[in-house]
């Protein structure tokens, strides 16, 4: 039982100094937003780690260094919300040809906050077999994901414009996400049986950055 225990206690300080290291990488790259997240989970690790040890000496090294650690990511928590209140925020996430776990909940996830009532979507492109085919079949499935979103209380208004060519999400948040490819990033499905078919997290992407800003300033409807 205690050896046990000892080797779930190694393998939480291994993951745990894995994770703050990942955490400084990013810090000494400036991509603090990703950073934040390390620090915030490297830091739960270690305080794991203070939780279970006996060892009063290994206690108080691990609180120091969680101190240190939880200062700075005070510290890079401040300088992203003050790019926010700038209009400054950038983050670029970089999606590899066939790499998979980036469905929509994962890239939308933390900027749709409890705060969002608005959001807008300009897609020039939204026209292939699994987002819409054709002027007919493309109104009949915006018509019916209208109806769907009804019944959640949630109001679907569509504009079709022959002069936009940007391709961006707003949230009435202040949050704006760019994606390369629009909304169109995923590969088209082997067939109704294949791995990603329904699940967007398994499904191969084409290769797209995806650009993440923050402004005071969002468009009125």
């Amino acid at each position: 039982m205690s050896r046990s225990g000892g080797d779930g206690t190694a393998a939480l300080e291994r993951a745990g100094a894995e994770t703050v290291k990942r955490a400084v990488e990013l810090d000494v790259a400036s991509r603090f937003q990703e950073s934040l997240v390390c620090y915030q989970e490297g830091i739960d690790l270690l305080l794991q780690v203070v939780k279970a040890t006996k060892d009063e000496a290994k206690k108080h090294r691990y609180r120091q260094k969680i101190s240190e650690y939880m200062t700075r990511a005070e510290d890079i928590k401040k300088h992203i919300e003050k790019e926010k209140q700038d209009g400054k925020y950038h983050k670029q996430i970089r999606i590899e040809e066939n790499a998979t776990g980036f469905g929509y909940e994962k890239l939308f996830h933390e900027y749709l906050t409890e705060v969002v009532s608005e959001v807008w979507v300009e897609d020039p492109y939204i026209r292939h077999v699994h987002q819409g085919s054709g002027r007919s079949q493309q109104m009949s499935g915006l018509e019916e994901i209208q109806q769907s979103l009804r019944n959640y209380g949630v109001t679907l208004n569509i504009e079709f414009s022959s002069s936009i060519h940007d391709r961006e999400i707003r949230f009435n948040n202040g949050w704006m996400i760019k994606i390369g490819r629009g909304l169109d990033y995923f590969k088209k499905p082997q067939g109704r049986f294949s791995i990603g078919y329904c699940d967007f997290d398994l499904r191969p992407c084409h290769e797209t950055t995806v650009d993440v800003f923050h402004t005071k300033h969002t468009k009125k409807m």
